[in-house]
């Protein structure tokens, strides 16, 4: 049988359902963190000596990445909670998904790099200079961006084979391949094994090469002085917790068959809005050359003011 697609616009269901005022100034608060957050991160580090240093450098990348992908989200979740109709156009909810699919395989890789980074700086201190030269730096962040074209590809060229016959009540708040096969008019079987591969074990099998890379980190350190290591474990400390708000839920979502029912739009948030909103807070805190590079860009942007 030719595959039929009489869909022509979506419309989502949202978190609960129903508009709620509460919410919608949350997430609308949420977002105007996450920009400024991520605005001064990568402002600090581009008018500073840090943009010379791999760590930082990736750093201002994933700052980026979070504003972007976020914005392919939360802006239309903001409208959607003031408005009575959450519709979406079909060929917009194409683009949503290969949008937030593109951006959230580049931040992963660039997680990858910082964990690269890391490992060695600490493993291969004399040869930290050779190995992450501004060219290296510069290929993984291409790299980053082409594998995860080709994953998001992938994925959008599956969907749109797809037929989607009615109803076209999305459970969700956003374009994803998961709650959209609950909407497909076949048998899904296949396809929800191939997202699994495509999504879910890719996720689970770069989450397991980051924790064989900080597991090995973790070791090495035995051999610095205190102080150093000190320094080490903050800062990698930073990037773990990152990477476990990010992998976790995103783990839990996509490893699992789109049949079964589960809590993916609640703990969608945790990827999309909250890991996204806290990572400025997790790379200063215990970052003093960030707060101090930060104390000096705001120094010269005051003293420009006056003059």
């Amino acid at each position: 049988m030719e595959n039929q697609n009489n869909v022509t616009e979506f419309v989502f269901i949202g978190l609960w359902g129903y508009k709620k005022i509460e919410l919608l100034f949350l997430f609308l608060l949420c977002y105007l963190a996450l920009l400024m957050g991520n605005f001064i991160i990568s402002l600090t580090i581009t008018c500073s000596h840090l943009m010379q240093q791999p760590m930082y450098y990736f750093l201002c990348h994933l700052s980026l990445m979070d504003v972007s992908y976020t914005s392919t989200v939360v802006p239309r979740l903001i409208r959607d909670l003031a408005a009575a109709r959450r519709n979406i156009s079909y060929n917009n909810c194409m683009t949503q998904l290969f949008a937030a699919h593109l951006l959230a395989g580049v931040e992963i890789f660039i997680l990858v790099s910082m964990a690269f980074d890391r490992y060695v700086a600490i493993v291969k201190p004399l040869h930290y200079m050779v190995i992450m030269n501004r060219q290296r730096c510069d290929m993984l962040i291409v790299l980053a961006w082409v594998f995860s074209f080709w994953h998001s590809i992938a994925l959008l060229l599956m969907v749109l084979k797809l037929p989607f016959c009615g109803p076209n009540q999305i459970d969700h708040y956003v374009c994803d391949v998961k709650p959209l096969l609950k909407l497909v008019c076949k048998d899904i079987h296949v396809v929800s094994i191939l997202v699994i591969a495509n999504s879910g074990m890719i996720a689970v099998a770069i989450f397991l090469v980051l924790v064989a890379s900080y597991v090995a980190i973790l070791y090495n350190l035995r051999t610095h002085s205190p102080p150093g290591r000190r320094k080490a474990l903050s800062t990698c400390s930073s990037h773990i917790t990152v990477v476990l708000l990010f992998f976790v839920p995103c783990i839990y979502i996509y490893v699992l068959p789109a049949e079964t029912e589960n809590k993916d739009k609640e703990i969608s948030v945790f990827y999309t809005v909250i890991a996204p909103m806290l990572n400025p807070l997790i790379y200063t805190l215990r970052n003093m050359e960030m707060k101090i590079a930060m104390r000096k860009v705001w120094s010269k942007v005051t003293h420009l003011d006056l003059k």
